[in-house]
């Protein structure tokens, strides 16, 4: 097991990341000060994990509720959310309740922001049982649900205690979940570290081919990566900001074809594309620049282009983004691979020919 520290003065975590984990007790009871757990997972990791997290969680003497929500990204609605306060509720959840999210980014997500805000708020532990939640989602406090107009518009910033990243569960991981889950991977490398691109474009075939030492350091790096932002800018003021390379354009595409019906990680790898022929548009890289974003992309066995709609369609949609200024849009670009930077005021003629472009 490997160990990475959150620097956040007195609310720093670690986030432990290794094999075969689910099932230490030790690992939990630091965070068991009340006796008593919720875990709140979906309906497709119950199957494979609660037993073993909450026999580990009881090892420590402590009473455990679970909360068993459905499966997929329309879980994050007001409904969901209700339903788990009504199980936390029932079950005479207190203010020392540790809130147990176990699952991927949805289920984190969502856990998340009930721990933030169910009796003004109480602890959580992230288990993070998917990539994409791993690398980036579970790390770092921003939690929330989803509205008709937006994803993740109704949420908190609520750090968790700890976080717990099995790669063996990975095992059990879908291929298009893997592959939606490399694509956060990808983005950390483009926005922020030219090595690790390198390095993803010699062991790409090794991460879908589920290898655990090239699993393992990925997450790890990814996690160093995001730490480092975080502790920098907890609230998304500035530079945190750049963790979103893609997302602009991705939100915008999960939003159109209506959640669910194109994971995350696909629409962020197209909006990947799309952002990268934006910074070419705008004279920050080159065509060769642009090719390699879309080549690790696709070799990833992800989307580089969105669903055949109207461009004007993604504009509208990306008009309610949460990184906008003053009413005005605001772009994550690169300046370099492995240097993104936040960019305001972009004709809005540049932003359709980069959405037709990344269809070409």
């Amino acid at each position: 097991m490997e160990t990475i520290g959150v620097a956040l003065g007195s609310r720093s975590y670690p986030i432990h990341i290794g094999t075969d984990l689910l099932g230490n007790a030790q690992l939990y009871r630091p965070y068991l000060g009340g006796g008593s757990a919720a875990i709140v997972t979906n309906q497709v990791v119950a199957p494979l994990y609660l037993d073993k997290v909450s026999q580990a969680l009881k090892q420590t003497g402590a009473r455990v509720t679970h909360v068993i929500v459905a499966d997929g990204e329309q879980t994050k609605s007001w409904q969901v959310l209700e339903s788990v306060f009504d199980a936390l509720l029932a079950a005479r959840c207190g203010r020392d309740t540790l809130l147990v999210a176990l699952g991927g980014g949805v289920v984190g997500d969502l856990a998340g922001f009930a721990a933030a805000v169910y009796q003004r708020g109480i602890p959580f532990l992230q288990v993070p049982t998917t990539l994409l939640a791993q690398v980036d989602s579970a790390v770092g406090g921003k939690t929330a649900i989803n509205h008709a107009r937006g994803k993740n518009m109704i949420g908190a910033f609520h750090q968790p205690l700890g976080v717990v990243s099995d790669v063996a569960t990975l095992d059990t991981l879908p291929d298009r979940e893997l592959r939606c889950g490399l694509a956060e991977v990808i983005k950390h490398g483009f926005a922020l570290d030219l090595a690790f691109v390198d390095w993803l474009e010699g062991h790409i075939e090794k991460l879908l081919n589920r290898d655990r030492g090239a699993l393992t350091y990925a997450v790890r790096r990814c996690c160093e990566l995001k730490a480092g932002i975080v502790a920098a800018d907890e609230r998304e003021a500035g530079v945190r900001a750049l963790l979103n390379f893609g997302h602009t354009f991705g939100h915008a595409i999960e939003a159109a074809a209506g959640y669910g019906a194109w994971l995350h990680g696909e629409a962020i790898g197209a909006g990947m594309v799309m952002a990268a022929e934006l910074s070419c548009g705008l004279g920050l890289i080159g065509k060769a620049e642009v090719e390699r974003v879309r080549g690790l992309i696709k070799r990833a066995g992800l989307p580089t282009s969105g669903p055949a709609l109207a461009p004007v369609r993604l504009m509208e949609l990306m008009a309610g983004d949460k990184k906008a200024a003053e009413g005005k849009l605001r772009f994550v670009v690169l300046e370099a691979l492995g240097r993104a930077a936040l960019r305001g005021g972009v004709d809005e003629e540049r932003i359709r020919e980069a959405i037709v472009a990344a269809a070409q």
